[in-house]
């Protein structure tokens, strides 16, 4: 049992899912409540309209006709997914139907056959009414289907019911055959997927930025001595294979300055064009510098 939504609650909702309104003049008090209860309400039903033309399907839902007057329904759902709203309170689209289908819509359970209508069903449901030829063959657009789905979806949730709350008018009242063209049962599966998402998989943490290269000092171009030895040519010998410029060394850098250095030093020095006038092999603050970098 749930209190109907107010005009600015009910547009609110709509919204919030994402749906496209239009709001047509007067729809917050053009209702029929003065004709019977509005309330409490127990679910969502969809209808086809069996017109062509959004302005005048809008129109025919709006005014009604002879021996029914409007609102037809609270809102139409055009082609376009765009959704019309008419009212805000009781609406002439239900008409009678079978309290089994009732009482199983409130209490979320499979849909019993609809084979009497002595219940009214104008009190107990909001009504949509589709823009479709009812005829099987005119198309339903995925625009006006997803928003058939978000709407049901957004009454839903405001409410706290499941998609077991949405039937089609064929599903309430019998000879009807509303709304013909797609499957009821898929429609509610779409709306329990909208009702409640799938989590979105946690995103994979972004790696933290590598850490930066720590260049030691330049020890000064008498540590690059023929046959001199100290942790600086180790260093720089590793920092040559690293960068891909070990290919002389027969079995990888020493602690001793050899030719192997040299040469390999110089094959740096030689893809920079800012040390090619200088690929002497031997490096100086510079070549250091840029080794590291």
């Amino acid at each position: 049992m749930a209190t109907p939504l107010s005009a600015d609650r009910l547009l609110a909702v709509l919204h919030a899912a994402g749906v496209t309104v239009v709001e047509h003049p007067g729809w917050r008090t053009h209702h029929r409540n003065h004709k019977g209860p509005w309330g409490p309400v127990h679910g969502v039903m969809i209808h086809h309209t069996v017109t062509k033309g959004t302005a005048n399907t809008v129109r025919i839902c709006h005014d009604g006709y002879a021996g029914l007057p409007g609102p037809l329904c609270h809102g139409v759902i055009a082609k376009d997914g765009t959704v019309h709203l008419l009212s805000a309170g009781r609406a002439n689209h239900a008409g009678l139907g079978d309290d089994d289908v009732l009482q199983a819509v409130i209490a979320e359970r499979r849909l019993p056959p609809d084979d009497e209508a002595a219940t009214d069903g104008n009190r107990s449901f909001y009504g949509f009414e589709c823009e479709n030829l009812g005829n099987g063959q005119d198309p339903w657009p995925a625009v006006q289907l997803l928003a058939i789905e978000k709407v049901s979806a957004a009454l839903c949730r405001a409410h706290g019911w499941g998609s077991a709350s949405v039937i089609g008018h064929l599903e309430w009242q019998p000879g009807k055959t509303d709304p013909r063209g797609f499957s009821m049962d898929t429609m509610r599966r779409r709306i329990a997927a909208a009702i409640d998402p799938e989590p979105e998989p946690p995103k994979k943490p972004t790696p933290p930025p590598p850490a930066p290269v720590r260049r030691p000092p330049f020890p000064g171009r008498g540590a690059f001595a023929l046959g001199q030895s100290s942790a600086a040519v180790e260093q720089l010998g590793k920092q040559l294979v690293k960068r891909g410029f070990g290919k002389h060394y027969r079995v990888g850098p020493s602690r001793q300055w050899g030719e192997a250095d040299r040469l390999n030093v110089a094959a740096f020095q030689r893809s920079h064009p800012q040390l090619r006038g200088a690929a002497d092999g031997y490096p100086g603050p510079l070549t250091w510098h840029l080794l590291w970098n």
